[in-house]
């Protein structure tokens, strides 16, 4: 038989059988696609993004959350729509009249949405319209339009009467007040959540399609073939399809928290997860091609020889995200199942879709550059002038020289990691851009007191009121306070306040707005001095979410990391039958993790100019990089492995790294592509994390995979194995190969 390929007699050596498996196999992806797609279409629709349904039952902002609900009706998530003249001058009386006349026609403004003849009134709480309170300096006024939180933010396809309800103020604000040289915006909780659902609306359509062509670019560019990029990238969109089917229906029956945060990350991990684990594979099967003539021997070579660093892989990333479930905050638990489940979509998709594919088009995947049968090797390029025969050169003629300056240099960044801020954003720092809500929490400031708009909320005994209500009012923190639901009002006689279960509601606006520092810190000082007083007394409020996402935050963090390093840990010893190559792996990517921090906190605050993070940005960053950061460690490793099996250990890591040099690198640059695609939504929170993974992903592929990992082992040796020792070390392996 000629060496030359052959597809036709390839073909002939593939058992019919094995053919319409892989028919069959592909038929059930399209099936699993269209279902799938269409879960994916609603998943914004059962999306939450409240920090207060963050919090775990037991903090005590959710206590006075559900103890507030015993004085009122309904739970309510209010609008607060702020309204100045263009000019910035007073308000004329002609001006309160048009505000009046706005807000009596609130509760009429159509929702066609939902539904024919459905208004906003049908959420709000209350039969009675919203009335204008002017501010003390007479240049603003202020409607408050509470909304019902239950009924309100209930999808109704891809939207909700919360988000229709800001579009349908903000359009009749455009139509009546600004003509007449009135400004007005449309903020508070409610307007805030309408701004992030806008927001997260691209994650279907721009973030995906941000990430695929990105991800079809550097393909055709290492592929040069218009064939297996579009395989590769079904093989990710499949994956995702399976993820969301699932996703979707755990987060529709209450079982898991999806947030939009959450519903974005998802996209990218399985589209980025999918490629990796697809560029392993292929290159695997083109090495293989260049031996054997019939594509279906190669392909289940590779298969074989692909499939334990996937496997380990994505069962390393699965067991870390899972490790998320040991979170307090519920955001971050949830993500957990949803990451793991977009993983497992996406090692199903590489290990089924993509074979079935490269079954039927054996060769001609690679059109127009079909590898030949030259029995040329990846490791010939060992001691040759190539970019990876050079790195390999370069770690075994010097390799602790280069380990010890890579150390250094990455501990020299990671320096910089304390001065990371991650104690919370406001408001203001939220969003890359000015949105409504941002703008009139400004106004609100300018002329009402900060706090005014969401108040602290303290339930406490009635005997203990009058008591409460002295330090509370004490506080320099606080601007006012009350006993009740509403302020008392000048010349009108007082309201007893109402008492359930023994207890009344005290209310107090704070000097600062309440998503500040000094708001949490107003708070913190409450709950110590209340305690001397009633020790039943429970501070609660936005100020009071705020404070407590960012302990529970600090808590996460603590549990998460060790955990997460633990199974880490065992997952590579079970995998290399070691226990200093774990070890080695796993302190390498700390590292690697610390330095990027310390570059991002450089970056974030004299290059993006950002004044804050939110709290969960390091665990977030420390799961995506070292739980997708080890993936490049363990295709390196195992392939280490392989080689030291039949070379020896110092050969085989040379061979290894040489190996796997390209394909590794690509899929780096693939990933770090597609967390960068988060860039493209307009949310700090997402920018940031797009920036830590990507640049982490980046340090981590070109330089802890290529020079500190095989640097520090080849100085280790065989000693790296222990407590195992390799045959091939002790009668003295064989030599890489070179041209």
């Amino acid at each position: 038989m000629s060496d030359a390929p052959d597809d036709l007699r390839s073909r002939s050596r593939r058992p019919r059988r094995v053919i319409w498996g892989a028919v069959l196999v592909i038929l059930a992806w399209l099936v699993v696609a269209g279902l799938g797609g269409s879960a994916q279409g609603q998943l914004s629709g059962v999306q939450t993004n409240d920090n207060s349904t963050f919090l775990p039952e037991n903090a005590e902002s959710t206590l006075v959350s559900e103890a507030v609900l015993g004085f009122t009706d309904s739970d309510t998530l209010p609008y607060l729509v702020v309204v100045e003249r263009g000019d910035g001058g007073a308000l004329t009386p002609q001006d309160l009249q048009a505000v009046a006349e706005f807000a009596s026609g609130v509760p009429a403004l159509p929702l066609p949405e939902l539904g024919e003849g459905v208004t906003l009134g049908d959420y709000l709480v209350g039969d009675g319209a919203p009335v204008p309170i002017p501010s003390a300096d007479g240049e603003a006024a202020l409607v408050t339009v509470p909304l019902d939180a239950t009924t309100g933010t209930e999808a109704s396809g891809e939207t909700s009467a919360l988000v229709e309800g800001a579009e349908a103020m903000r359009a009749e604000i455009a139509e009546t007040l600004v003509p007449a040289g009135l400004d007005g915006y449309v903020g508070g909780p409610g307007g805030l959540i309408a701004d992030f659902a806008e927001a997260f609306a691209g994650i279907d359509g721009i973030l995906l399609g941000v990430a695929l062509l990105v991800v079809l670019v550097i393909l055709l560019i290492v592929y040069r073939s218009p064939i297996l990029p579009f395989a590769v990238l079904l093989s990710a969109v499949f994956g995702l399809s399976a993820a969301s089917l699932v996703v979707y229906q755990l987060a529709v029956n209450d079982v898991i928290t999806l947030s939009g945060q959450s519903q974005g990350i998802l996209f990218i991990l399985v589209v980025g997860a999918a490629t990796d684990y697809a560029l392993l594979l292929v290159s695997r099967f083109k090495e293989e091609l260049h031996d054997e003539p019939s594509s279906w021997v190669a392909l289940k070579r590779a298969w074989r020889g692909a499939v334990e660093p996937i496997v380990a892989s994505a069962a390393t990333v699965i067991l870390g995200l899972l490790c998320l479930l040991l979170a307090d905050l519920r955001s971050t638990s949830g993500l957990g199942p949803v990451g793991a489940l977009g993983i497992a979509g996406a090692l199903l998709a590489s290990l089924t879709f993509l074979p079935a594919v490269l079954l039927l088009f054996g060769r001609k995947a690679f059109w127009p550059f079909a590898p030949k049968i030259d029995h040329v090797h990846a490791e010939d390029v060992v001691g040759t002038k190539g970019v990876w025969g050079r790195v390999a050169d370069l770690v075994g003629t010097h390799p602790r020289r280069t380990w010890v300056l890579t150390l250094v240099a990455l501990l020299a960044a990671a320096a910089f990691a304390p001065t990371f801020s991650a104690s919370g954003a406001t408001i203001e720092e939220t969003f890359l851009e000015d949105t409504d809500s941002i703008t009139a929490q400004k106004v609100l400031a300018e002329h009402f007191a900060a706090g005014a708009a969401t108040p602290i909320q303290i339930v406490a005994p009635e005997a203990d009121a009058d008591a409460v209500l002295e330090v509370v009012t004490n506080d320099e923190g606080v601007d006012s306070a009350y006993v009740g639901l509403v302020p008392p009002q000048p010349g009108q006689p007082s309201v007893p306040p109402a008492v359930v279960d023994g207890t009344v509601l005290v209310q107090a606006t704070t000097v600062a707005a309440s998503d500040s520092q000094e708001a949490q810190d107003t708070v913190s000082r409450l709950r110590t001095d209340l305690d001397a007083v009633s020790p039943e007394a429970l501070v609660g409020g936005n100020a009071a979410t705020n404070l407590d996402v960012l302990e529970a935050s600090a808590r996460d963090l603590r549990v998460i990391v060790p955990a997460i390093l633990v199974v880490i840990f065992v997952v590579l010893s079970l995998l290399l039958r070691s226990i200093v190559a774990p070890l080695l792996l796993v302190a390498a990517n700390v590292v690697s993790f610390a330095a990027t921090i310390g570059i991002s906190a450089l970056v974030f605050e004299h290059v993006f100019g950002f004044a804050g993070g939110d709290p969960a940005i390091p665990l977030y960053g420390f799961v995506f990089l070292v739980a997708l950061g080890i993936d490049y460690s363990i295709f390196l490793m195992t392939r280490v492995r392989e080689e030291a099996q039949q070379r020896g250990t110092r050969p085989g890591i040379l061979v290894g790294l040489a190996v796997t040099g390209g394909v590794i690198t690509s899929a780096g640059i693939v990933l770090a592509a597609t967390f960068s695609a988060l860039a493209v939504l307009p949310l700090v929170f997402l920018v940031q994390i797009a920036f830590i993974v990507a640049f982490g992903v980046l340090l981590d592929t070109f330089v802890v995979r290529s020079l500190l990992v095989p640097a520090a082992a080849y100085d280790i040796g065989p000693p790296v194995w222990w407590p195992r020792h390799l045959a091939a070390d002790r009668r003295g392996g064989r030599p890489p190969t070179s041209t």
